[in-house]
């Protein structure tokens, strides 16, 4: 049996806030806009990697902040090309580094907080 990730799934408290940090800030494509369990969402593609987005519903609580990960969920890891460049820009888009670039083993990182508080790594492969 082979396994193979086909999407994450990520609930949201704003889903137009959430489209535009992953097209603009990201570079994702919107696939098409639709309902998840009768819930306002959200199917994005980056670069090959889909990203479901909705809305949280009544019953349900979005958790924020750096000390409120929710179980099995910590952070969302992205290759970039430049981490600098890609520090540069999006701290110029008001985005906070809790880790400014910096060398980790084979990789140079970085980690940021999109909308919700959802942590977000940038890593680009040294050498």
């Amino acid at each position: 049996m082979t396994y193979r990730l086909h999407h994450i799934h990520l609930i949201i408290s704003d889903l137009e806030k959430s489209i535009t940090f992953f097209t603009e800030s990201l570079g994702a494509g919107l696939v098409e806009r639709k309902k998840f369990s009768g819930v306002a969402g959200a199917t994005l593609d980056l670069n090959g990697a889909i990203i479901n987005l909705r809305i949280a519903r009544d019953d349900e609580r979005v958790m924020t902040g750096a000390t409120a990960s929710p179980y099995g969920y910590h952070h969302i890891g992205l290759t970039v090309d430049d981490v600098e460049r890609a520090y540069q820009e999006l701290s110029a888009k008001g985005y906070v580094f809790s880790i400014p670039p910096r060398e980790a083993g084979e990789n140079k990182i970085a980690f940021f907080s999109g909308p919700d508080n959802i942590i977000i790594e940038l890593l680009q492969p040294i050498g």
